[in-house]
């Protein structure tokens, strides 16, 4: 399965998005450290996104099939319907509501211990288009102890606005990817990963707004358009780690670090611990901590109109923290080797999630200018799929 993870400057709503479509827990397993095809499978999911305003929900369908034993194909069906507004947008506009829908395929080639595969994805929705395409090759060395990854991926996006016809902006994106993978004893394994993307364009939202300071407003301030710059480099690195106990159970751990051209320093640490039931049942406990830094033209409150050439208020652009804590418990029945199905399982997901800013105020608040309360929430992401092996 995949994981979307995709921190850009299209700014809440795709920040959302990318919290919802993480579709299936990942697992380590040192069989998996052979290169093979992925296997036969179909999952369908129901995700559900609550928090700051905004509930995000909807269906995915995923088929995986093989062909031989060196082809595999794929390919994913997913929608997002959208309503309501964050606290940023509900300073200058109204709750709205649209849909995301987003197409892909995708083909594996396996050839001795290589494993290349190529996928395409389309997304879109009312006022925003996205193409992307990715490549990527293993290696397995050593005994099939050792992993090498490489990845490229290139995306193309159109950017337009609800209510403004003529309004059509465009951006480009590319991202290289390198990952290691090592079997360090029989019970752990650790991986490292380095991540490069780069963005061009035009990378603002163009229904967020900064405010500055307007004693002759009613309010004390008035609103004007964001100004981003038109690049954007960014890198980040992880290690992660997973050890396994003696009674059927294992621990993980990830710490990762980002930083970009636009002055934003990130790091996250993740913890978890997974453990089976019997044969049947296998429950997953984690909690995730992020942190970051403000992009260096990020401001809650403006001196003045056009105080500086960029200028933002985005609350994913400023000082903030999150928490998370998440479970997952996944079922699982194993037919016969003679049965067409081979194995289903049920799943369910639930992640809390606890926001607090340190530079972005509550503008809603009755309170002077400037000292309106620091704004946090928090949003509950439920994921609930059947995955079936045929």
């Amino acid at each position: 399965m995949r994981v979307q993870l995709r921190v850009t400057g299209l700014m809440l709503k795709r920040s959302l998005i990318i919290l919802i479509c993480i579709q299936v827990l990942l697992m380590f397993a040192v069989s998996a450290m052979a290169a093979v095809l992925p296997q036969e499978r179909a999952d369908v999911m129901y995700h559900s996104y609550e928090g700051d305003g905004m509930s995000i929900d909807g269906p995915s369908v995923l088929v995986r099939k093989q062909f031989g034993n060196k082809v595999s194909v794929s390919a994913n069906y997913y929608v997002d319907t959208i309503s309501g507004a964050s606290i940023d947008v509900l300073a200058t506009a109204s709750p709205y509501e649209e849909e995301r829908t987003e197409h892909s395929v995708g083909v594996d080639f396996l050839h001795n211990k290589t494993l290349m595969n190529l996928n395409f994805t389309s997304s879109s929705e009312n006022d925003f288009e996205a193409r992307s395409v990715h490549f990527g090759i293993s290696q397995d060395f050593f005994g099939d102890l050792t992993t090498l990854s490489m990845g490229y991926s290139k995306g193309w996006d159109e950017v337009g606005k609800r209510g403004d016809e003529n309004f059509l902006e465009e951006a480009e994106r590319q991202q290289f990817q390198l990952g290691l993978t090592q079997v360090l004893t029989k019970n752990m394994i650790m991986g490292l990963t380095f991540e490069n993307i780069s963005d061009e364009g035009y990378l603002n939202n163009p229904y967020r707004a900064v405010r500055f300071v307007d004693p002759t407003a009613e309010r004390g301030f008035r609103f004007e358009t964001e100004v981003y710059p038109n690049t954007r480099t960014s890198n980040a690195a992880a290690i992660n780690v997973n050890y396994y106990l003696p009674y059927r159970a294992s621990v993980y751990g990830e710490a990762r670090i980002f930083s970009d051209t636009w002055g934003i320093d990130a790091t996250s640490y993740k913890l978890g611990y997974i453990h089976t039931f019997g044969d049947n049942w296998l429950l997953d406990l984690r909690v995730r901590v992020y942190e970051q830094d403000s992009a260096d033209f990020y401001q809650d409150l403006f001196a003045r109109s056009a105080e500086f050439n960029f200028r933002a208020r985005d609350k994913e652009m400023s000082t903030f923290s999150n928490v998370s804590l998440g479970l997952s418990l996944t079922y699982e029945h194993k037919f016969s080797q003679s049965s067409w199905i081979k194995k289903v399982t049920a799943n369910y997901e639930l992640d809390h999630l606890r926001f607090q800013y340190d530079d972005f105020r509550n503008v809603l608040a009755d309170a002077p200018v400037g000292e309106e309360p620091l704004f946090e929430f928090s949003a509950n992401v439920t994921r609930i799929f059947v995955s079936a092996w045929y």
